[in-house]
């Protein structure tokens, strides 16, 4: 019954400590895991309807992009001539200024169309949501707050309905307030405007937005993806094509349809790597229960008379089975119990690690569905480690335990076979984690070696600095006003050197566009290759640590004067003219009757969209440009200040470039302030948090490998005594004993490192995504391992082995 259950395991307290212990260790690291991969790709979004939305994407193969995002055009071409869906919207993150309430703030806001909102099932909590009207071109201005913005801001006040803010210049009426639990997927954001596209300067470009939509009931994504094929050539009927290209361009580009679930999106490609860190964490519950499996066989071999002896007396084997069955799954739930508490600290453990990484971290957590995944593991795993002693000790083969249990009986072979499998399992499952941490670790070491672009980032700080169109007009007037904010942190003590940009290296502000070169004319009229586009202020490359390859940088001159000229990366260069010289003298332009610019100079490769991918082909334009797409001067007005000194990241000099700042304008507001480290680990960190939990994984696999081992050695020398007393006492040495042992443990080891190598031959190739140049067959690794693991199976074979040569031979002769 239970009750004899709990008292039989009250009695021997050790071993229950024990095997309590290591379940609930493989328990809650499963746990931990599946509460992340619960949250994040498990539960459907918190929209009504959820499975009904799908994102707006395209595809572009005459590009070579997979995913072209959408654009207005797409926008109003699906609204007005689409069948699929209830409704269309389009979005995108920005950053707007708000000055006139309190200290100008820079925040990160929404830019919706009208319908944007009510597609998710959004209501407000106050006011109401975005109508036709307010998302009509030259109507009156008007913004919601998210919940979060308008308790810290406004400190809840209800009275903010009607109230006009002034954002970037402008004044803006709050229409509404969202709830504490509206998502808008895993963007975070303080407003939500929308954004009153003009119709009549809508052209077939511009695809830098994102779409979202509702399909209509029934309508399967194969219908809504020839749908949209269906609307594609209707775009160039609709709306005119930008200056200077070709319907000849956009069908090279051969745009296709891209509709796909909404949840793809929210999780982006987290989810290979938390499936493979899913899959690492149950071997370690393998381990684990090899491990109990291991004590159990011990224990069930203590009892074999106690069992023998009931059987006699009439216990059938199912009774007894039952009983031994009980026990394990009583173990297993205590120890899923425990483990559940160790998954709680161990959740808010990994979500300190890799917040940054993760989307949805709001919904992560342990819920209904997490406890049912707890008490299944429990369960099976106590079936698990209980059947192996039930089917070794509990058959038809109980009886003849009364007659093997006399004095002569020394122990053969078939005492120690299941332990020493079982044992032969766990090296191998070690072993195959320790190989996959081991290639984790050498892909960061790689790179760490890589040249992202930059130098000593600890001692590089930046911050955003917005001047709004409805501050300040004139473009020439923004340009004076960054030089001088320029020339205030150039006098802050401990600056050497400060510069301007529009995109810090990897911090995700990308803008590509196709580059026309004057010597390789596109055949035909196609459309050429897409290429980064950066604003640099002079001196950004010499502040950044970046080399000047060929030419010279750009001079405030050339800026000031408007002069037709650009920098381009070294990757660019060798592409088009083969060597970085050669591109000096040739000329560019961003479209086919833009203006030439001249390139003046060639710098290093820059890793923008991390380190772990390959460099960016990249063109540098100067921060103000004359004639440069529709525009007849075009500057950025929310430039990255980047500024090189030893004391960044400190408290005392984020306040002196403040106030350098609000020297020169006290309305300007401040945002994204981090040093170009923090924007370096940022990029790293799918690799790093993969690499801590490999690492914690493969370090409880090799703990549990080697105590296993321990374990095995040991008990063979308890059971051996009696054998081990007759060879001394005939004449072998301390060291042919323990010989005897440690041969014993290395063999074991041996054969599970070769099994181990080859499953990890193979389940190492899952993991070449999450690599990067490291071969999933690295030799280092598939050499340094195995010999840490045989080292440490050495070490807890030689113990026991040891303590084998201290038997006194008269003392193990009168021993049982």
């Amino acid at each position: 019954s239970l009750r004899h259950v709990v008292r039989r395991l009250v009695r021997t307290p050790m071993f229950t400590a024990v095997t309590l212990l290591t379940i609930a260790l493989g328990i809650g690291a499963n746990t931990a895991i599946f509460s992340i991969v619960n949250g994040i790709l498990l539960k459907p979004l918190p929209y009504q309807d959820p499975d009904k939305l799908v994102s707006l994407w395209l595809t572009a193969p005459g590009l070579g992009l997979a995913d072209l995002n959408a654009s207005p055009s797409v926008y109003f071409t699906y609204r007005e001539e689409g069948r699929v869906f209830e409704d269309v919207g389009l979005w995108r993150t920005e950053t707007y200024g708000v000055t006139g309430t309190a200290e100008p703030e820079q925040v990160d806001s929404l830019v919706v169309t009208d319908g944007t909102l009510p597609i998710l099932g959004a209501k407000p909590l106050l006011g109401r949501l975005f109508t036709k009207k307010d998302d009509t071109y030259g109507s009156p201005e008007t913004v919601m707050l998210t919940w979060g913005y308008w308790q810290r801001r406004f400190g809840g006040d209800s009275a903010i309905i009607g109230r006009r803010l002034i954002i970037d210049g402008k004044a803006r009426e709050v229409i509404g307030v969202m709830p504490k639990e509206f998502r808008f997927m895993s963007r975070t954001a303080s407003l939500i405007i929308p954004f009153q596209f003009n119709r009549a300067e809508v052209f077939v470009g511009n695809f830098s937005h994102q779409g979202v939509a509702r399909l209509k009931p029934g309508v399967t994504m194969q219908q809504a993806n020839a749908d949209v094929a269906r609307m594609i050539p209707m775009m160039s009927t609709k709306f005119p094509l930008p200056p200077g290209f070709s319907q000849k361009m956009f069908d090279d580009i051969r745009i296709g349809p891209n509709v796909r679930p909404l949840m793809r999106d929210v999780v982006g490609d987290v989810g290979k790597v938390l499936w493979v860190l899913m899959a690492t964490v149950a071997l370690v519950l393998l381990i684990a229960c090899a491990n109990v499996a291991n004590l159990l066989l011990v224990r069930a071999e203590g009892r074999q008379q106690e069992l023998a002896i009931r059987a006699a007396l009439g216990a059938g084997w199912g009774r007894i089975a039952r009983e031994l069955l009980l026990e394990s799954v009583v173990l297993g739930v205590m120890g899923g119990a425990m483990g559940l508490g160790l998954a709680y600290g161990g959740l808010k453990l990994l979500m300190a690690i890799g917040p940054e990484y993760l989307p949805r971290l709001d919904e992560i957590g342990i819920d209904a569905r997490v406890l049912a995944f707890t008490l299944f593991a429990s369960l099976v795993s106590g079936l698990l480690f209980g059947l192996i002693p039930v089917f070794k000790y509990a058959g038809s083969r109980i009886g003849t335990s009364l007659r093997d249990g006399n004095r002569n009986a020394s122990g053969g072979r078939e005492r120690h076979r299941a332990r020493s499998v079982l044992v032969v399992a766990q090296v191998a499952i070690a072993l195959v984690l320790l190989i996959c941490s081991g290639l984790m670790m050498r892909t960061v070491q790689a790179l760490l070696h890589v040249q992202p672009g930059f130098t000593d980032p600890k001692h590089i700080q930046t911050m955003r600095v917005s001047i709004a169109d409805g501050a300040v007009k004139e473009p020439e007037r923004v340009l004076q006003i960054e030089q001088e904010i320029v020339r205030k942190m150039e006098a802050v003590p401990g600056v050497t050197s400060v510069a301007i940009t529009n995109s810090v290296t990897m911090d995700g502000y990308t803008d590509n566009d196709p580059i026309f070169d004057e010597d390789h004319p596109t055949a035909d009229g196609k459309m050429p290759a897409l290429r980064r586009f950066k604003f640099v202020s002079p001196g950004y490359f010499r502040t950044m640590g970046n080399r000047l390859v060929a030419g010279r940088d750009l001079t405030w001159t050339d800026v000031q004067d408007k002069r037709p000229v650009v920098v381009i990366s070294e990757n660019f260069a060798r592409e088009l003219w083969g060597q970085p010289g050669a591109a000096v003298g040739k000329r560019l332009r961003e479209s086919p009757k833009g203006l030439w610019r001249e390139i003046v100079g060639v710098v290093g490769d820059e890793r923008d969209n991390g380190a772990n991918e390959k460099a960016t082909t990249i063109v540098h334009w100067p921060l103000l440009v004359t004639k440069f797409w529709d525009q007849e001067v075009h500057i950025r007005r929310y430039p990255a200040f980047v500024v090189r000194t030893d004391r960044a990241g400190s408290a005392s000099l984020l306040k002196e470039l403040r106030q350098a700042v609000w020297s020169v304008n006290p309305d300007l507001p401040i945002a994204s302030v981090r040093t170009v480290e923090e924007i370096y680990r940022g990029s790293m960190a799918r690799t790093s948090f993969t690499l801590v939990l490999l690492g914690i994984a493969s370090g409880l696999a090799l703990v549990l490998g080697v105590i296993g081992i321990y374990g095995v050695i040991s008990y063979s020398v308890s059971q051996r005594t009696r054998e081990i007393g007759i060879r001394m006492a005939l004449g072998a040495t301390r060291e042919s004993v323990s010989g005897l042992f440690v041969k014993h443990g290395v063999v074991l080891a041996a054969i599970g490192i070769g099994c181990g190598l080859a499953i990890a031959a193979s389940v190492s190739r899952v993991m070449k995504s999450l690599l990067f140049e490291v071969s999933p067959l690295d030799p280092l690794t598939y050499i340094a391992v195995p010999l840490i693991l045989m080292l440490a199976a050495l070490i807890a074979t030689y113990l026991p082995a040891r303590r084998a040569t201290g038997i006194d031979p008269s003392d193990a002769l009168r021993s049982e």
